[in-house]
């Protein structure tokens, strides 16, 4: 089942956040990412007003192979990069574990990416993978797209702070997070954390209880 996630990087830790040591007022926002035997074409939107020195900055690169602007529109520049195989950011698990990229922006703190696996195994790969290369992500939400609100009594709160729960092994055994470092994962007081999973679990098995009965 397609699951998206909301996760925040560190600028650092990805390619395109070097362009911030150079120019801390920019913004950028990832178009699409393509994959080839040889390495990887990122397309990417560029707001600033000097196209030839971001073009410059991006060609220094060491990753870099090759850099061109392809067209511009309100002031955004569209580039394309070539970076070598060598690359070792957050893009080769997004490619190992076919991530499909909806949205990506970056400012010179962090980038935000909204991202789509198809399964839940895919997603748990994609964690594993940033963890073992040190790649800091944190997870701001998780839901699943085709969740069929009319049939549930969840509400889609609830089903966020149990995804996130399950994907974080609250319940495990020892658990993987708190009560209190999941509500700082759902953006939520310890408080409001507790009552929404309470409830939302009580939806939960309300639901199961009454397809076993029927």
């Amino acid at each position: 089942m397609v699951v998206i996630t909301d996760i925040t990087v560190p600028a650092d830790q990805f390619a395109l956040g070097r362009l911030f040591d150079e120019y801390p007022e920019i913004e950028i926002e990832l178009e699409r990412i393509v994959p080839l035997q040889t390495g990887v074409i990122p397309l990417f939107w560029v707001d600033h007003d000097d196209r030839a020195v971001v073009e410059e900055t991006l060609r220094a690169d060491p990753l870099t192979e090759s850099a061109k602007c392809l067209t511009q529109t309100d002031g955004r520049y569209l580039f394309e990069i070539r970076w070598s195989q060598e690359i070792d950011s957050i893009i080769q698990p997004l490619i190992d574990t076919h991530a499909d990229v909806l949205r990506a922006e970056g400012t010179i703190d962090a980038w935000e990416f909204r991202l789509q696996f198809n399964d839940r195994n895919h997603l748990t790969d994609f964690r594993e993978q940033c963890l073992e290369n040190d790649i800091q992500i944190e997870l701001r939400r998780l839901y699943n797209p085709n969740l069929p609100a009319e049939e549930s009594t969840l509400t889609d709160e609830q089903y966020d702070i149990i995804s996130t729960a399950y994907t974080h092994g609250y319940w495990s055994v020892p658990r993987g997070v708190t009560l209190g470092e999941l509500a700082n994962l759902t953006g939520i007081s310890d408080n409001a954390a507790s009552q929404r999973l309470r409830r939302g679990l009580n939806a939960v098995v309300g639901e199961f209880l009454a397809s076993e009965n029927g």
